[in-house]
């Protein structure tokens, strides 16, 4: 997909309005990070090619048509990378890197790792294919300091300052699970429908919520982040 294109269908999504709107309040003055670079933006491209191609042989997302997997997954992975990681005079960053459970065809982890190329990152994901695929976007954009766990999560022995869990099939099963794996002091972030926020606040209790920010042409998901408390 051209570079232009995917940087005007993400803009949406990386506006300045919508990273005030998820900053606290020693950070509501910043500006938003810089425009996606060109290599940033190489990247998407070659990536959506490659889950186009391996997607016709193993089923790797529903959605078929390039710029709604453009907006569906990498515009809401980078949403989610904005806040987690504003980024914003290097600030942001987190040395115990991030965690994505249930990583499928890679999101929202490897959009945020593109986003932020110094993070450590772990995707965990159990399928085999999908873990391959994992490891071939990897191979073929170069990418550093990532791990693939292709095992559960429930073995994954390791904490991270960020966790991140996008809307799957057992959610409340795997909602603890993934909260287990936040270092304390670290943040949850959840990408869900709106019915589910109640729900995850009730399931992962130990977390200090913040208010559900909408997600950017979405008429029914958020991003809900909560930052671990002492037991």
């Amino acid at each position: 997909m051209d570079p232009a294109r995917i940087e005007d269908l993400l803009a949406p999504f990386l506006s300045s309005r919508s990273f005030r709107r998820a900053a606290g309040p020693e950070e509501s003055g910043v500006a938003a990070r810089a425009p996606l670079s060109s290599l940033q933006l190489e990247s998407i491209s070659t990536y959506i090619d490659l889950l186009l191609r391996w997607n016709s042989r193993i089923s790797l997302t529903a959605v078929r048509e390039p710029e709604e997997i453009l907006t569906r997954h990498f515009g809401e992975s980078l949403f989610a990378a904005s806040h987690l990681f504003p980024l914003t005079g290097g600030q942001g960053r987190t040395a115990n890197g991030v965690i994505d459970v249930g990583s499928g065809a890679g999101f929202p982890g490897l959009p945020i790792k593109i986003w932020a190329p110094d993070l450590h990152l772990t995707l965990i994901e159990s399928n085999q294919k999908k873990a391959t695929f994992l490891r071939e976007v990897v191979r073929t954009l170069t990418l550093t300091n990532i791990d693939v766990f292709s095992a559960r999560a429930e073995d994954f022995a390791s904490t991270a300052g960020v966790v991140t869990l996008r809307a799957v099939e057992r959610f409340e099963q795997i909602l603890p699970i993934a909260a287990r794996l936040v270092a304390p002091g670290g943040r949850l972030a959840l990408m869900i429908g709106n019915s589910q926020v109640a729900r995850a606040e009730d399931v992962a209790g130990r977390f200090l919520w913040d208010s559900p920010i909408p997600t950017p042409r979405a008429t029914s998901t958020v991003l809900l982040i909560g930052k671990a408390q002492a037991p």
